[in-house]
């Protein structure tokens, strides 16, 4: 019989806009996923000095610290814990993507298509292939 996986995945969700934040945060909760969030690229820098989580959903365009700029100290700051990054964005542009694949995202997804369970269904994708 194969192993079940106990070990609840931590996921550090980094959204200001709180109707898509708590709709996200409910429905990753509702999938046992324990959630962190921050609100702005620097607490989500703050919080991963702090926790160390599974998976890093990430937003671009963030108050006080874009998303590539929380990426940009994630990997010049050591004591900053490394986890894979999914964007989800509005911003699709293909230097954008580039960008993000570049400062070591292992998804990028623009929000305006994809549904929420879409999004869902691949963190599980994600988490199992691992």
């Amino acid at each position: 019989m194969a192993e079940v996986q106990t070990t609840i995945k931590k996921i550090l969700l980094v959204e200001d806009e709180p109707m898509l934040e708590n709709l996200l945060k409910q429905r990753l909760e509702k999938e046992n996923y324990e959630v962190v969030q921050a609100r702005d690229g620097a607490e989500a820098v703050k919080l991963l000095k702090q926790e160390n989580v599974d998976l890093v959903l990430l937003d671009i365009i963030l108050p006080k610290m874009s998303g590539f700029e929380v990426m940009e100290a994630i990997n010049s700051d050591p004591s900053i814990h490394s986890a894979p990054i999914v964007i989800i964005s509005n911003l699709g542009q293909e230097t954008d993507v580039e960008r993000g694949q570049q400062l070591g995202a292992v998804g990028y997804f623009i929000k305006a298509q994809l549904s929420i369970e879409e999004l869902i269904s691949k963190i599980k994708e994600f988490f199992t292939s691992k």
